[in-house]
């Protein structure tokens, strides 16, 4: 089976400048809409709220892009940004693309963690106040989103990369907060974002990579890895842990599987064990 040659790219925020190149190197070539507004599906700023999933919402933009170009197969991606879910006082972003081929049936997701992304907020009645943080983030490559604090979901201006219109935006924030202060937080739009625009650009090459490897058993593009199983047993009692164990390989069209040990023979410590440390 050939990969589509030609494949709606569902964003309005840049991203085909970072997907374009390992897409091509496999012979897809990315289309645009002309006016699809993926914002429609959720902003990281609250004021249209994502409905579903990330990979909901992906889904929802690839088939909305291959409603607009007529074309059988479309991509789009999806992020979400907050705490880290494991380690206090740290981000972590997920970022998430997907390959629809609507023609033959199927899709394929990969995934991807950035424990270091370009992600934050503070508070400031002027620039001084949010000098390190603007600093830490390094504006003005990176942009900023400015809203009054109390009212996160009605911001003041987007994509704030100098100085004079981000004291204006400020000012208007704080004339607007009950507070009398300005939020500002880092734009999480790939086209303002350089760190978020190099993790969806490495998730392009690693789906590129995957579209690129048939399933030996039926030769349908797309063998990869399609989820991790969890187990890994305690060195000292044997019972399975939350631990990752293996990961397990598979065809998006056949049945077939092939399971990879992450570390063979490896076992638990038992402070991770919910018998010996419950």
């Amino acid at each position: 089976m050939e990969l589509p040659r030609r494949v709606a790219m569902a964003t309005m925020h840049g991203k085909e400048q970072v997907l374009k190149l390992p897409l091509a190197a496999i012979g897809i070539e990315l289309i645009l809409p002309s006016s699809l507004d993926t914002d429609q599906f959720g902003t990281f700023t609250r004021d249209r709220p994502r409905a579903g999933s990330m990979l909901e919402a992906a889904r929802a933009k690839a088939q909305a892009a291959m409603q607009e170009t007529g074309l059988q197969a479309a991509i789009a991606s999806e992020g979400a940004y907050g705490p880290h879910p494991t380690i206090p006082f740290l981000a972590a972003g997920r970022e998430l693309i997907l390959f629809v081929d609507r023609e033959q049936g199927y899709e394929i997701a990969e995934m991807a963690i950035d424990d270091r992304p370009t992600f934050g907020h503070c508070q400031a009645a002027s620039i001084a106040d949010a000098r390190a943080f603007l600093a830490r983030i390094a504006y003005p490559g990176q942009g900023v989103i400015v809203a009054p604090v109390g009212r996160l979901a009605e911001p003041v201006a987007k994509g704030i990369r100098d100085d004079l219109e981000l004291q204006a935006s400020i000012s208007a924030a704080v004339t607007l907060s009950d507070q009398g202060m300005a939020h500002i937080e880092t734009d999480m739009r790939a086209f303002m974002n350089p760190r978020r625009r190099e993790v969806i650009g490495a998730l392009g090459a690693q789906l590129a990579s995957r579209l690129a490897t048939p399933c030996a058993t039926c030769c349908h593009p797309g063998w990869g890895k399609v989820r991790t199983e969890y187990g890994l047993p305690c060195s000292l009692c044997g019972s399975p842990t939350a631990l990752p164990r293996r990961d397990v390989y598979g065809c998006v069209s056949c049945d077939a599987e092939e399971k990879q040990e992450l570390s063979q023979g490896a076992f638990a410590d038992p402070t991770y064990c919910p018998l010996c440390n419950p």
